[in-house]
């Protein structure tokens, strides 16, 4: 899986663990990823480690770690060789432009996914979907379009966040 994804590793996991294995449904799988993006370093490793040790524990957390990172850290050190030597080649240029096109569409089509996913896996009498879709557009709008910074986006729409769940679970 971590040699597969240029650019990123996280739609191809997202299709392998929920998609094809259905190990977690999309909403676990938030769940994991919120978790991971909040601990320091790549947020695939965190993810990795965690389903790791679920499935295994302390062998399973360093066995995915080890395939997250040694596979693609070799792969990296040679093409970097590569890249100094064929750097200028507009082909080598025009061939990694076209590849981080289409690792930016990957993380939107799995954006799309996972959100999509979320609404469905918590249908029912108790969900309001406009209300986490409406949170969504106003933090895509804040920090996405009118350049707000995210440390006031988060402290406001945060506890707003917070405060709907509370609201919904009572």
């Amino acid at each position: 899986m971590a040699l597969s994804g240029f650019g990123g590793v996280m739609p191809f996991a997202y299709r392998s663990i929920v998609e094809r294995q259905r190990w977690y449904t999309p909403a676990e799988f938030a769940e994991i990823l919120a978790f991971g993006q909040v601990l320091p370093g790549p947020s695939i490793c965190n993810v990795a480690v965690m389903i790791g040790w679920k499935q295994c524990g302390f062998a399973g957390a360093l066995a995915a770690l080890a395939g997250m990172l040694l596979g693609p850290s070799v792969v990296v050190v040679v093409l970097g060789a590569l890249y100094q030597h064929f750097e200028r080649v507009p082909r080598v240029e025009h061939a990694l432009g076209g590849m981080s096109a289409v690792a930016a569409g990957l993380i939107i089509a799995t954006a799309i996914n996972m959100g999509i996913g979320l609404f469905r896996d918590r249908a029912g009498p108790r969900t309001v979907p406009g209300i986490e879709a409406a949170l969504l557009a106003l933090a895509f709008g804040a920090v996405g379009i009118a350049h707000w910074p995210m440390l006031m986006v988060i402290g406001i729409l945060g506890p707003l966040a917070v405060l709907l769940a509370w609201w919904r679970r009572a």
